[in-house]
């Protein structure tokens, strides 16, 4: 048996049956790590002698009936923005290569509560700030599917090693579209939850108003086991919500029926891949099918997300990475002649181009003389989306979309050229700045064999309902692993002797 073939809640179910152990798994998944991991650049960190440790906890608790939830034992990659106690925490950059937090972030904790045993780290953008997973000071990740091309980013890290079966699943944070977009291009199911369900204590900030963790996991059941799991009320976030409910595993039931879908024509128009729209349109067929009203409408304002996000993004990014400066933690220039030389050094030698790029945006639009142009302009259109999407709600249940405008592109492609890969986030962006939840799943392939995600957005705390329809799209079809992680079991099958 191939354990991390398995999804999450398939494998914990076999570990809490006796047929294997929380150390059997955590030991499969490093051992893939080994194999894979060399061409695909998915971890920053492995700690394998704590995951061992761990794991070995875990089981004995499993064996008292102290741990009995559907991630128990379970092997889990957190991305490389959340801080985790005395393992390093990096967020991809040189000015944090060295940086191990003395606490872990909430969501990790209830991950941990939950059972689940955290292995390693994922690669990322440095800072979150890309859609590709280039921009990464350890390197580019590649795509599990073909690693020629990008794996989408930030989230680009924890979406392949999930493909690859590097892990059974993986947390990401999403700014602009950081899980869901790469979750179309590694062929996976990932979920950005309503603003304020999942803590941000201890995710180090890009967009304050923007960022929030979600999971990336093979299909619909996991990601919402794994929602329900880091999803809490903290009042250690200023940000956080406290919710009615925090059960969304109830809405994996097979039911569409008078759900009403809406598909914003804006989202179908130029820009947007032949295959990819055939691929959206052919499930939004399917949907309808299994008893979902699904209409078009006009949802308006499109043109105007982007420069409204790359603004509020940018500005909040220059105010939170002020904080790295060289003097508490991190790294700091080898010269330098006073305190202001110091900054500057290691400001400039720690941050990457795309870093730097956004802080200097941002401190642009933040100073007094254009704060009114472009900021406060920036966050007037916020609130316009957000009544848009309101407009949208108060007709629709959910809103079906593409997750990208195109198949993951080559490596180097969009690196080049950085407006190209801002409007790369054209669909996924609007629903950050709304704070509304979305999820990704996969809905076919293009000519070339590279995965197609199809992208359901829900009001605010509605998640469940995106979970429903996802759930019954998914069940429509059969989850495609990608040519690294098939490739392994024959191997696998040779060395058995089948």
């Amino acid at each position: 048996m191939n354990i991390m073939s398995l999804t999450a809640v398939e494998l914990s179910k076999k570990i809490k049956a006796g047929e294997v152990t929380a150390v059997d798994a955590v030991k499969a998944a490093l051992e893939q790590i080994k194999r894979v991991d060399g061409e695909f650049n998915c971890y920053v960190t492995v700690d394998e002698e704590s995951a061992l440790k761990k794991a070995e906890e875990v089981q004995k608790k499993i064996e008292t009936g102290e741990l009995a939830g559907p991630l128990a034992g379970v092997p889990a990659a957190v991305k490389d923005n959340m801080c985790t106690e005395g393992m390093l925490t990096t967020c991809s950059s040189k000015i944090l290569y060295n940086f191990k937090p003395a606490y872990t972030a909430e969501a990790v904790l209830n991950l941990e509560k939950a059972g689940a045993v955290v292995i390693g780290k994922t690669n990322m953008d440095e800072f979150a700030m890309g859609s590709t997973t280039e921009t990464s000071f350890f390197g580019p990740t590649r795509n599990p599917w073909n690693a020629e091309h990008v794996p989408g980013g930030s989230s680009g890290g924890s979406c392949a090693a999930v493909a690859l079966e590097e892990c059974a699943f993986a947390l990401g944070s999403d700014t602009g579209g950081s899980i869901r977009q790469p979750s179309s291009f590694c062929g996976v199911t990932g979920i950005k939850p309503t603003y304020g369900t999942v803590s941000r204590y201890g995710l180090v900030a890009y967009g304050s108003s923007l960022d929030q963790i979600g999971p990336v996991a093979k299909d619909v059941t996991d990601c919402a086991a794994v929602l329900e799991a880091i999803a809490s009320y903290d009042p250690k976030d200023s940000t956080s919500v406290k919710r009615e409910s925090y059960d969304f595993t109830s809405a994996l039931t097979e039911d569409v029926r008078g759900l009403r879908i809406g598909i914003p024509k804006d989202y179908f128009g130029k820009g947007l891949d032949t295959e990819v729209k055939e691929s959206i349109l052919k499930a939004a067929k399917l949907l309808e099918e299994k008893g979902a009203v699904v209409e078009e409408f006009d949802l308006s304002l499109v043109e105007y997300a982007i420069p409204a996000y790359y603004i509020i993004a940018s500005a909040e990014a220059s105010s939170n990475l002020a904080r790295f400066d060289g003097v508490k933690y991190g790294y700091r220039t080898g010269t330098y002649t006073g305190l202001h030389n110091m900054y500057k050094k290691s400001r400039s030698e720690g941050f990457g181009p795309e870093v730097k790029r956004r802080i200097m945006l941002g401190s642009f639009v933040l100073s007094s003389g254009y704060y009114d142009a472009y900021y406060l302009k920036a966050l007037k259109t916020k609130a316009l989306i957000k009544q848009a999407f309101d407009r949208a709600f108060a007709e629709y249940d959910v809103i079906l979309a593409p997750a990208s405008p195109t198949t993951a592109p080559k490596l180097g492609e969009s690196l080049g050229d950085p407006i190209q890969m801002y409007l790369g986030d054209i669909y996924t962006i609007s629903v950050n700045l709304a704070g509304l939840p979305g999820i990704t799943v996969p809905c076919g392939a293009d000519s070339r064999g590279l995965p197609i995600g199809m992208q359901l957005i829900g009001d605010c705390f509605q998640e469940n309902k995106i979970i429903r329809a996802a759930y019954t799209f998914e069940q429509s079809r059969i989850y495609e692993r990608c040519p690294a992680a098939k490739a392994q079991d024959r191997k696998q099958e040779r060395s058995d002797g089948r």
